[in-house]
């Protein structure tokens, strides 16, 4: 039986899976996002602003532009969303060694770490507080670029 490797996508990387899939993937990974992520995402269609998260959906016409709202309310069910009750207590573990880290980059590691994965960042989270928290903690990450 083949195995899938967990990855941990961004708010970013998890529109673009949802409205045209990420140029790299397949059938031996295993997404998930944080809760934190997907709210993010989940905002920035529904009520959107004209920033980078909600680009992607204004760019689309009205029927195509509900469609792609309505699938990421509604995420599917291959895209991997863990459990607050196993979550919370290892960002708490995580924020005793790294204690100026936000929810969200505290989510992100605390997932990370509990699913054994890899963090795939868009470029502009690539650049930001969270990769050298990865590596501290022995997190593999990559950046992943999108059009």
């Amino acid at each position: 039986m083949a195995t899938e490797d967990p990855v941990v996508i961004d708010d970013r990387l998890l529109i673009e899976e949802l409205l045209v899939g990420l140029p790299e993937g397949g059938a031996h990974l295993m997404l998930n996002t944080t809760t934190y992520w997907y709210y993010r995402a989940c905002r920035a269609a529904v009520v959107g602003a004209g920033g980078q998260l909600s680009g992607p959906f204004q760019e689309l016409a009205g029927a195509e532009q509900e469609r792609a709202i309505l699938s990421l309310l509604a995420l599917r069910d291959d895209i991997g969303l863990p459990d607050p009750r196993t979550t919370v207590p290892a960002m708490v573990d995580v924020a005793h060694r790294h204690p100026r880290l936000n929810l969200l980059n505290l989510e992100a590691v605390a997932v990370a770490r509990l699913l054994s994965g890899t963090v795939w960042l868009s470029e502009q989270a690539s650049e930001g507080i969270l990769p050298p928290v990865l590596q501290a903690e022995g997190i593999a990450w990559r950046t992943i670029t999108i059009g």
